[in-house]
C-alpha cells in the first residue's frame, strides 16, 4: 500500500513538470522582464527642444529610357551685316563706249561658192542701256541689263563678196550699218564667306541668260544710183541678221573697302564648239552718295553666232562704261 501511494506521488510530479515548460523565473518566482535596446539621445537645441535627427539623402527616382536621341544645342548666331545694295531693289543708266564691230562670214549651210568674210567699218556710238536688280536675301541678287551698241561706215571691197542676198564687185564702195544688242538675266549667289558676319569680301557664282542679236545693212550707193544700159535704177541694199539665247556661268568678286565704296569683277561665259559661243565681263568702282551711287568702269563682250547657219556674226567689244543707279536702301 505504502508502495503504491509513492509510485502515485512520482507520477504527478512527472506531470506537471511536463505540462508547466522550465522559464527563467525572477527572485519571486515572476518571468525576468527583457530588457529593450538602448536608443541613442536626442540632441537638444539651445532651448532645450529636441533637434530633429537628420534624414539620409533622397535617391532620385530612375528615369525611364525612351530611345529617343536629344538633339545637340543650336549653334551661336552671328551678326550678319548687309553692305547697301544687298537689300532693296535699285534701277540705273549705263552708258557705254565700246570699240570693235562685228565680223560676217559665210556658214556651212550657205550654198554658194564665193567669198563673204567682211569686217564692218566704223566707230561704235554711245547708246544709253538700262538696268534693274533685287535683292533676294542672304547676299543674293537678280539683276536684268540691257547694252547696245551702233556703228557706220564706208569702205572699198577688196574683193567680191556675198553678203546675205547681194553681190558686189571688187572696188565697190559700200556703205554699212550693223547694231548688237544683249540682253542678260544674272542670279548672283553667295557662295563664300558664309556666314558672312562683318567680312567685306563676297565670292559670288553667277548663273545668266543672255539674248543676244546682231543686225546689219550693207548697200553700194554708187552703183544704185547709176542706171544700166535700159536706164533702169537696181538697188543693191541688203540687210541680214542673227540671234541666240545662251545660258553662261560664271564668277563675281566683290570687295567693299568702307559701306560706301565697293570694287566689282564678274566674268562669266558659255561655248558650244562649232555652234555657239558668248562670254562678258566687267570690273566696275562704285561710290554711293545717298540713295545715288555712281560707277565707272569697263565692259567688254565677245560673242559668235552659229556658223551652221549660212551666215553667221562674230565679234568683240570693249570699252569704258559710266552708270548712275538709284537704290532703295
Amino acid at each position: 500500500m505504502k508502495n503504491s501511494l509513492n509510485a502515485i506521488l512520482c507520477l504527478c510530479l512527472l506531470c506537471s513538470l511536463c505540462i508547466s515548460p522550465g522559464r527563467a523565473q525572477g527572485p519571486e518566482g515572476t518571468p525576468a522582464a527583457q530588457t529593450p535596446p538602448a536608443q541613442p539621445a536626442a540632441a537638444q537645441g539651445p532651448e532645450g527642444t529636441p533637434t530633429p535627427a537628420p534624414q539620409p539623402p533622397e535617391t532620385p527616382a530612375p528615369q525611364p529610357r525612351t530611345g529617343i536621341i536629344q538633339a545637340p544645342p543650336p549653334l551661336p548666331k552671328f551678326p550678319d551685316v548687309q553692305m547697301p545694295g544687298e537689300t532693296g531693289y535699285y534701277a540705273g543708266i549705263i552708258g557705254w563706249l565700246p570699240f570693235g564691230t562685228p565680223i560676217v562670214d559665210k556658214g556651212h549651210a550657205a550654198d554658194f561658192t564665193g567669198l563673204s568674210y567682211f569686217h564692218l567699218p566704223g566707230t561704235p556710238t554711245i547708246i544709253p542701256s538700262a538696268e534693274i536688280g533685287l535683292a533676294l536675301g542672304l547676299h543674293n541678287s537678280l539683276d536684268l541689263s540691257y547694252f547696245s551698241t551702233k556703228a557706220s561706215g564706208s569702205v572699198t571691197a577688196p574683193g567680191a563678196l556675198v553678203l546675205f542676198s547681194e553681190s558686189y564687185n571688187q572696188g565697190d564702195r559700200l556703205a554699212t550699218s550693223d547694231k548688237v544688242q544683249d540682253l542678260k538675266l544674272s542670279f548672283a549667289y553667295l557662295t563664300w564667306p558664309y556666314p558672312v558676319e562683318s567680312r567685306h569680301f563676297r565670292l559670288r557664282t553667277l548663273w545668266q541668260v543672255h539674248y543676244l542679236s546682231v543686225s546689219s545693212n550693207y548697200d553700194a550707193p554708187v552703183r544704185s544710183a547709176t542706171p544700166d544700159s535700159s536706164g533702169n535704177l537696181t538697188s543693191y541694199a541688203t540687210t541680214g541678221s542673227k540671234n541666240m539665247i545662251s545660258p553662261t556661268l560664271g564668277l563675281g568678286l566683290t570687295e567693299y573697302a568702307s559701306r560706301n565704296f565697293r570694287i566689282e569683277l564678274n566674268v562669266a561665259g558659255f561655248d558650244v564648239p562649232h555652234h555657239f559661243a558668248i562670254g562678258d565681263a566687267d570690273v566696275l568702282a562704285a561710290y554711293r552718295v545717298g540713295s545715288f551711287e555712281i560707277r565707272v568702269g569697263a565692259k567688254g563682250l565677245y560673242f559668235k553666232t552659229s556658223p551652221q547657219a549660212d551666215f553667221y556674226f562674230r565679234g568683240k567689244v570693249v570699252g569704258a562704261v559710266v552708270g548712275l543707279r538709284w537704290c532703295s536702301d
